[in-house]
């Protein structure tokens, strides 16, 4: 598991320390703060970045509308993106408008009003409001990670450190090596969102990772996943064994 890259593009040191200082507070992770736009594509380019905090102005100019419009043109450079600013200039509004910004906040900012944006920008960026809900987790999929919000902030899981996934009742159990994480809904939703050819369904109870398995033992009707983690198979799933080559 990860914590979120977030880069911060903000000219006033003030507040980019005030930035961190929240963001950091609620285990995000801060890759870079720059305070132009030469040093911002910089830091974009250099970093595994998941969302950026931009500030419209830059010395006086522009130029944080220059850096969203220049991320957007580039194939797959996209990112979802904030943008802050303290001007009331309605042309500057309609251009940064057009860079397709997930928020427009003016300064000053406080606390929820970031980490509300910057969940609502994972959100909308990847086209799912609210896949998984419980009381305190959201859970939003893209094509390699899960972003689970836990209270405030949200955790970066990637799918390939997922080692199975277990339904309880009307939750599912995500384990992955090292941490376990518990959302509500139904193991038929969540397959449908991953990968079918990457999750397999093993059991009516359960999801596998396929690059996991490490043995079948079809008179046992079990299969081993790394870490000997051990997971029922039932008669009804095992075709999904056709499908994978590798496997003798």
């Amino acid at each position: 598991m990860d914590n979120i890259n977030v880069l911060i593009i903000e000219d006033s040191i003030e507040q980019s320390n005030e930035l961190s200082k929240v963001l950091l507070a609620n285990n995000y992770n801060i890759v870079g703060v720059a305070q132009n736009y030469t040093d911002a594509l910089t830091l974009f380019y250099k970093n595994t970045v998941d969302i950026i905090i931009i500030d419209v102005f830059l010395d006086g100019k522009p130029e944080g509308i220059t850096f969203a419009e220049t991320i957007n043109i580039v194939p797959n450079a996209s990112k979802p993106f904030v943008f802050l600013t303290s001007s009331q200039d309605r042309q500057i509004f309609e251009r940064a408008k057009l860079t397709k910004p997930f928020s427009f906040l003016m300064k000053p900012f406080n606390e929820l009003e970031i980490l509300y944006a910057l969940e609502m920008a994972v959100e909308k960026f990847y086209e799912q409001t609210n896949v998984f809900l419980s009381d305190n987790q959201d859970t939003v999929i893209s094509t390699d990670y899960m972003f689970i919000k836990k209270k405030n902030s949200l955790k970066k899981v990637s799918l390939k450190d997922i080692l199975y996934i277990e339904v309880e009742d009307r939750y599912c159990n995500i384990i992955t090596e090292k941490e376990k994480f518990v959302i509500m809904i139904s193991l038929t939703k969540i397959s449908e969102l991953l990968d079918k050819d990457k999750f397999i369904r093993t059991h009516r109870n359960y999801i596998v990772n396929a690059d996991v398995i490490e043995e079948i033992i079809l008179a046992d009707n079990l299969i081993i996943l790394r870490g000997n983690h051990k997971i029922n198979l039932s008669d009804t799933y095992k075709d999904f064994i056709k499908r994978i080559n590798t496997l003798s």
